[in-house]
């Protein structure tokens, strides 16, 4: 059961709010480290984070506006200048417990809402049962020294479907795999990677993302085992609070609801409407 502290209130918004730009933060300064020529940089302004991993990078965007603050004009402009300066589009993700002056904002200055995510979360704790049992064959660890390439390939396997996406998904898990504050984890079959998952731990909040399974490797219960090991690692290290998202309605948010999370609150993305036409 979920711990009756847990409320989904504005203070444990910006701690889910907060530990995801934490990771997208470290994300990007991966980035910039793995491929400098990039220009992947990050600012913080009134309060939230705004992102800049590339201009097609679903990271470039901002986390965190008019929860910890209230937003001006001035504020705003100051991170439009970040995004456009450097050919980007400009989008915010924004939790509805965002401070209300904000979506007047928004709507004068001709933004629409493009995108819908449910922000999900769990209780967690050194020790607690979980319910769950993993496939006894599969055994979850995280990476070791040099593996980064063998996460990033496993991973890119997961997700691609076209060698351009592949390509893609192989560039971001090789930034995912040396993100500071994070740890990456392989699922394997028999000793073979099958599956691939990350976690980012920031002030109590794991935040987990990035899993994956190979198309021969699915229905062997890799997820449910990362999903797991990832919690159990993330307790131990006295974590609170488990944290992801999903698309609304999705097989993704069902699982997680089936294996206790609950839905905090559902965030828009907001785009500039000159940019989205």
């Amino acid at each position: 059961m979920m711990e009756s502290h847990l409320f989904s209130d504005l203070d444990l918004a910006r701690r889910l709010e907060g530990a995801e730009a934490h990771s997208n933060a470290k994300f990007v300064e991966a980035r910039a480290r793995v491929f400098p020529q990039s220009g992947a940089r990050w600012i913080q302004v009134a309060g939230a984070y705004a992102m800049y991993d590339g201009v097609s990078s679903p990271v470039t965007q901002t986390f965190g506006l008019g929860l910890f603050q209230p937003v001006t004009s001035a504020a705003l402009d100051e991170i439009e200048e970040f995004f456009t300066e450097r050919g980007a589009p400009v989008f915010h993700e924004i939790s509805p417990l965002a401070d209300a002056s904000l979506t007047a904002l928004l709507n004068e200055r001709n933004y629409h809402p493009v995108e819908f995510t449910s922000v999900l979360y769990r209780s967690i704790r050194r020790g607690m049962d979980l319910g769950f049992s993993p496939a006894e064959r599969i055994r979850v660890r995280p990476i070791g020294e040099g593996e980064h390439d063998l996460w990033a390939r496993t991973s890119a396997k997961g997700w691609g479907q076209s060698a351009e996406l592949s390509d893609f998904m192989s560039d971001l898990g090789r930034v995912i795999a040396q993100r500071e504050d994070g740890v990456s984890f392989l699922a394997e079959f028999d000793g073979e990677p099958i599956a691939a998952g990350a976690l980012c731990l920031s002030a109590g909040v794991a935040h987990l993302a990035g899993a994956s399974t190979i198309p021969e490797g699915r229905r062997r219960g890799a997820q449910l085992a990362l999903l797991d090991a990832r919690l159990r690692y993330a307790a131990e290290q006295g974590c609170e609070i488990a944290l992801m998202g999903a698309l609304p309605g999705s097989s993704s948010q069902r699982n997680a609801e089936r294996h206790g999370f609950r839905i905090a609150y559902t965030r828009i993305k907001w785009g500039l409407a000159q940019q989205l036409k």
